[in-house]
C-alpha cells in the first residue's frame, strides 16, 4: 500500500428541503386548513478518527463528498426526510487544515474523536407552520437553508515517542530494522527512505513507537532534496534520536546540518529533548571512535552515545536512554513472557 500523508478533499454538506404550501381537502371536511409539513435537513460532513488507517491514501482516489439534501415537506402535514450524513474516516494523527493550509480547524489525536466539518441545511417551514388565529389560511412557506461548500486539507502527522533524525545513509532505517519488527528499504545509496516507517520497539519489559522519516540534508528547509515535509511526523514526538554517520569524515558538520534544518522548520522540534548517538562503530578502530566521539561532544556541547545498528553493541544502552526520556504514561507495559495475561470476561 502507497503512503499519503497530504490530500486536498472537496466536501459539500445537503441543503435543506423547503416547506410545503397545501390545505386539507377532503369531502365534508368543512373547514380544512393547512397542511404543509416542514422539510427535512440537510446532511452533514464529519470527520472521525479510526483505528487500522496509517495513511490517507484512500483520499487519492476519491475527493469530493457531498451529502445528500433533504427532501422538501408534503401535504397531510408529512416533514421531508432528512439527508444522510458522510464521514471521512482519517488515521490518527491527521491534522484538518482549511483552505489556506495554515488554519487547523481539528487535529484528530484520539481514537473515535469525531467533528464536524460542514453542517446541513435546515428544511424549511411548511404553511401548517404559519397558521395562526388571525392567519388561518396561510399560503407561505420557507425554502430550505442552502449546504455549506468548502476545500480542506487533510494532513498525517504520525503518533509516535520516538522519531529519528539524521542525514540519509547515517543508519536510521538499519536501527529500525534491528531492534523491531519493521523492515524498511535498506541499501548503500542515499534516500532508500522515501516515506515514513513506524516500528515498536522493546527494551526491559516496556514498549514505545519510533518513526524513521526520510533524510534530511543541507538546504532541505528550503525545498532541497526531498525537503522537510516529513519533518511534521516527528513533531508528535517525545524525544528524538539524531544518528550521525561514524564513517563520515565530516561528524561535526553532519550534526550540525541537521541541527540548523530543524532550527529552521517551523514548530516546537528545536525545543524537544535530543539523544546524539554516533553510529557504525563497528566499521572504526579505538581511535578514529575516539576522534569522531570527541569532535561530536564538541559540536553538540553534550554528552554522546555510541552504538552500531548492524552489531547491536550499544543499541540496548541507546534504547534505555530514549525510555529515560519518555513519559511514564506513554510507555506501554507488557508482561514477561513466563507470566499469563491476566483473565478477562
Amino acid at each position: 500500500m502507497k503512503f499519503l500523508d497530504l490530500a486536498k478533499v472537496y466536501i459539500r454538506s445537503g441543503g435543506g428541503g423547503g416547506g410545503c404550501v397545501s390545505f386539507r381537502r377532503e369531502k365534508y371536511i368543512e373547514y380544512g386548513g393547512p397542511d404543509g409539513g416542514d422539510g427535512g435537513n440537510g446532511g452533514s460532513v464529519f470527520a472521525e478518527a479510526v483505528d487500522g488507517l496509517n495513511t490517507l491514501i484512500d483520499f487519492r482516489y476519491q475527493q469530493h463528498f457531498f451529502a445528500r439534501s433533504g427532501q422538501p415537506g408534503m401535504g397531510k402535514q408529512r416533514t421531508g426526510k432528512d439527508g444522510d450524513d458522510i464521514v471521512l474516516r482519517v488515521p490518527v494523527g491527521t491534522e484538518i487544515l482549511d483552505e489556506d493550509q495554515e488554519t487547523v480547524i481539528a487535529d484528530m489525536t484520539e481514537l473515535g474523536q469525531r467533528v464536524q466539518l460542514a453542517r446541513g441545511g435546515n428544511g424549511g417551514f411548511g404553511n401548517l407552520h404559519f397558521k395562526s388565529s388571525t392567519n388561518q389560511a396561510p399560503r407561505r412557506a420557507n425554502p430550505g437553508q442552502e449546504g455549506v461548500e468548502r476545500t480542506i486539507w487533510l494532513r498525517l502527522k504520525l503518533i509516535a515517542d520516538v522519531g529519528l533524525l539524521g542525514l540519509p545513509n547515517a543508519g536510521k532505517s538499519t536501527f529500525l530494522a534491528s531492534t523491531s519488527n519493521a523492515r524498511p528499504k535498506i541499501a548503500d545509496y542515499p534516500f532508500t527512505t522515501l516515506h515514513p516507517n513506524l516500528g515498536v520497539v522493546g527494551v526491559d519489559n516496556v514498549e514505545f513507537v519510533v518513526a524513521d522519516i526520510p533524510g534530511l540534508i543541507e538546504g532541505a528547509s528550503e525545498g532541497r532534496g526531498l525537503g522537510d515535509l516529513f519533518l511534521g511526523h516527528v513533531e508528535r514526538c517525545a524525544v528524538l534520536l539524531h544518528l550521525i554517520d561514524g564513517t563520515s569524515e565530516t561528524v561535526a558538520e553532519d550534526y550540525q546540518t541537521i541541527i540548523t534544518e530543524v532550527e529552521a522548520y517551523d514548530g516546537p522540534l528545536s525545543a524537544k529533548p535530543r539523544v546524539t548517538v554516533l553510529n557504525k562503530i563497528d566499521a572504526l578502530d579505538e581511535d578514529q571512535l575516539a576522534d569522531a566521539k570527541a569532535a561530536l561532544e564538541k559540536a553538540s556541547g553534550g554528552p554522546v552515545m555510541t552504538m552500531s545498528g548492524v552489531s547491536r553493541e550499544g543499541v540496548v544502552d541507546v534504547l534505555r536512554a530514549l525510555r529515560s526520556e519518555i513519559d511514564e504514561d506513554r510507555l506501554r507495559h507488557r508482561l514477561p513472557e513466563d507470566e499469563p495475561e491476566p483473565w478477562r470476561p
